[in-house]
């Protein structure tokens, strides 16, 4: 059963590219459109903050997709680093462990009232298989639930899982929770690496909150047509 929506399901496009030149010219000729970018580790590590901060004075809502994960205070003092930076959402992995978000989470309210923490629950690239052979032997679903409610204790503002456990994490957390969804991929696209993928309409009926599209609007022979059919759908 779908979940009642109370909020627009936004769009995310994520800016995958190794450099600034080739993520500024993409968004200088299709950026209209969107309002959300995800800058991801690779990017961030090879443009470093100004970039954060180029892309954010372009207009655009900046999501930064470092997915942290590390001892409690090295977690900590990384949030306080970046807490200047003009980010409104941030990913670290849950499977850091209750205290390390926990610390995290005060960390993000106490230099930063503005950016909303997500827990990585399973990354959408994993199947049963790959989930066993690490020696976890709960079902990728299992998992997720697991780590959806121990972000959500630990004080973070939301999760992010594939599209296929979001009617199971909002059952789960409830509609306040943040739910954002890579691993869309709309009607025809390829999945690429992708394991556990769903179109952008379905993802919104189950009650995500922002969906997460890089290749298929990357690749596109038209990239602003992509984003305007999944903006049609949404």
């Amino acid at each position: 059963m779908a979940v009642t929506r109370e909020r627009q399901t936004r769009l995310i496009v994520a800016l995958d590219f190794s450099d600034r030149n080739s993520a500024i010219s993409f968004l200088s000729l299709y950026g209209k459109d969107i309002k959300w970018v995800k800058l991801g580790l690779e990017l961030f590590t090879k443009e470093g903050p100004s970039f954060v901060r180029e892309v954010a004075e372009l207009g655009y809502e900046v999501f930064l997709d470092l997915k942290l994960h590390d001892i409690p205070n090295t977690v900590t003092k990384t949030i306080k680093s970046l807490s200047s930076l003009p980010i409104r959402m941030l990913t670290l992995h849950a499977s850091g462990g209750k205290s390390m978000m926990k610390g995290a989470a005060l960390a993000a309210r106490e230099y930063s009232s503005n950016l909303d923490l997500l827990a990585v629950t399973v990354l959408t690239a994993i199947d049963q298989d790959t989930l066993t052979a690490t020696g976890i032997d709960s079902s990728p679903s299992e998992q997720v639930i697991r780590l959806s409610r121990l972000a959500i204790d630990s004080g973070i503002q939301g999760v992010v899982c594939s599209p296929q456990e979001i009617t199971l994490v909002r059952e789960q957390l409830g509609k306040d929770a943040l739910v954002v969804t890579p691993g869309i991929r709309p009607t025809g696209s390829s999945k690429n690496d992708q394991k556990r993928t769903l179109t952008p309409t379905q993802a919104s009926k189950m009650g995500s909150d922002f969906i997460v599209v890089g290749r298929p609007i990357l690749g596109a022979n038209n990239p602003l047509d992509a984003v305007q059919k999944i903006l049609n759908e949404l």
